[in-house]
């Protein structure tokens, strides 16, 4: 087939990524301090974590007797949570995430690629299973599940801009979905409804370019969508940007709704911003999502 050596060349070119990215990935995950990774909390391991007072709704089977002999009151026993969580991330490949507005910055993808492997490095180290939304590479534990979703992040996408994939969710797991959230806005609202009828909580990062936060331009300008199927002339840029600021601002607005109405969190972070800030927001925003 006459595409055979296309597709060829895009993979390799991916490929010769996965290495850099991953080195680039560990080193920022290893700016964020692991500690205990919050994960001690009462649940159905083995270990003891702590006694507390009997509470209404517990079973008196809870009661651990031996220590409720020592005090007037009845105490329960608890064990540290020891069954590892799933995380599930969409990650947007589509061609919008592809932008830069300078040189001397990153595409949004990049951006996204290399978080999304940086949390992931965090999260499988701390003995939690991490994957991909849909069937495509389901939640695992392991360095080798670190390799395989560095290259499915890097696998290049189709569409001009990215749909989210809530397919295959583990119920009461967590999720991350990363992209500039440019598109259609009902998949969006679908897909995290779909997430909040499994029980999964997570987390929206919403990744821009800075000029188009705060949309610079000037003049005669071709407006053109990165994959091309989209196009506005315009003589005088500047006269359109009250209306695109407005239509942004409406976007996040919408990000921020969606998101407390599905107990979700919402954040924004520009390309030009430090790299380290995103990692650990978003490094305390799924813990707190447990």
């Amino acid at each position: 087939m006459s595409s055979s050596p296309q597709l060829r060349r895009r993979a390799e070119a991916a490929a010769s990524k996965l290495p850099p990215l991953l080195a680039r990935a560990e080193h920022l995950a290893n700016t964020v301090l692991l500690g205990d990774h919050g994960r001690r909390r009462a649940g159905a391991g083995d270990d003891f974590w702590q006694y507390r007072p009997l509470q209404e709704g517990d079973s008196f089977r809870m009661i651990d007797w031996r220590r409720s002999a020592k005090s007037d009151a009845q105490y329960v026993r608890q064990r540290e949570w020891q069954i590892a969580q799933s995380v599930s991330l969409w990650i947007d490949g589509s061609a919008s995430m592809s932008y830069a507005s300078d040189t001397s910055l990153a595409p949004k993808s990049d951006r996204a690629q290399v978080l999304a492997l940086a949390l992931s490095i965090l999260l499988i180290r701390a003995g939690e299973r991490v994957g991909l939304a849909g069937a495509e590479l389901p939640p695992r534990r392991g360095d080798g599940q670190i390799w395989r979703l560095c290259e499915a992040l890097l696998a290049p996408g189709d569409a001009d801009y990215g749909t989210p994939e809530a397919r295959a969710m583990i119920p009461r797991s967590r999720a991350l979905f990363i992209s500039d959230f440019m598109g259609d806005f009902a998949p969006v609202e679908q897909a995290l409804a779909k997430a909040a009828d499994r029980g999964v909580r997570g987390v929206l990062l919403q990744v821009l370019d800075p000029a188009e936060e705060a949309f610079p331009f000037q003049g005669r300008a071709i407006f053109e969508s990165m994959g091309a199927t989209l196009e506005h002339e315009t003589r005088k840029a500047n006269d359109l940007r009250d209306r695109y600021l407005e239509r942004l601002a409406d976007r996040k607005a919408a990000l921020h709704r969606v998101a407390k109405a599905t107990g979700w969190q919402a954040f924004t972070h520009l390309t030009n911003a430090p790299v380290q800030q995103a990692l650990l927001w978003l490094y305390r925003a799924m813990e707190g999502g447990r």
